[in-house]
Order: C-alpha cells, then structure tokens, then sequence
C-alpha cells in the first residue's frame, strides 16, 4: 500500500464534486418526471438510443455508453418498453446480447424531454463562465477521469 500523504484537499473537492453532480441528477430527474414522466438516467438512455442506427445497441454497450450497469440499464428499459419507446430484441444465444432500439414514440419523447432539458441547463450557473473557463472546466473533470 503507498502511504504517500493525499493533499487534504482532495477528498472534500471530490465530495464536493460527487454531491453537486449528485444534485443536479435529482433536479433533472424532477424536471423530466414531472412533465414527461421520464428519469434522467431514462433520458440519457433514449439519447444513446436514438444516435445509434436503427438496429439499436446492445444492452452492454448501451450501459458501457451511459455508465451505468447493464443490470441497471435491463431495469431502466423496462418501463421505457411499457409505454412503448423502445423494443429489446432478444439475443439468439445469449440474453446478454439482447438489443434495445428506439421506438417512433421514444423519438417524439426524447423530442419533447429535450426540450426540457434545454431549459432546465439554461439556469445553471455554468452559463454565466467564460468560454475559457468552461474549457478549462471540462479539462479538469477529463484529467479526472
């Protein structure tokens, strides 16, 4: 194990990081749900969804895209197949290669979720920062991942 000190700023900047990120996952889950009954996590799904070609993605690949579990990705499709936004198509040898494809009713909610979303990131303070410094941001949040 290396015992090298962490400076002490390391751990309340990335619970800081980990608390907002966290924050503004429920109030976009807020916005979404309330109007078009969709969870963030939902909303990124159809996203991934709908830039992929019409033959869909696999259900692996579609959680590897949206970083979620695959286990968590099968959970989140299931009440998008019920109001009819997306098909999965089974695999032939292996469940785990089952595909999930967009639905013309997932492009009309996408549609209007987006929208949404549009007004929901209009308020964030991020907007407020130079071009500069959101570049500066975004390279700080990739050198930690």
């Amino acid at each position: 194990m290396n015992n090298e000190n962490v400076p002490a700023h390391t751990e309340p900047t990335i619970t800081g990081l980990l608390e907002t990120a966290a924050r503004l996952e429920r109030r976009l889950d807020r916005m979404l749900s309330c109007t078009r009954g969709v969870s963030y996590s939902e909303y990124r799904l159809l996203a991934t969804l709908a830039e992929a070609s019409t033959e869909g993605l696999p259900r692996v690949v579609l959680a590897e895209k949206v970083g979620l579990s695959a286990s968590a990705v099968t959970r989140a499709l299931k009440p998008l197949e019920k109001i009819g936004c997306v098909i999965t198509e089974k695999g032939e040898r292996d469940a785990r290669q089952s595909r999930a494809i967009m639905t013309p009713v997932g492009l009309e909610l996408l549609s209007d979720a987006r929208g949404i979303m549009r007004d929901a990131l209009r308020e964030l303070p991020l907007n407020s920062l130079s071009p500069q410094k959101v570049a500066e941001f975004q390279n700080r949040l990739q050198e930690i991942r």
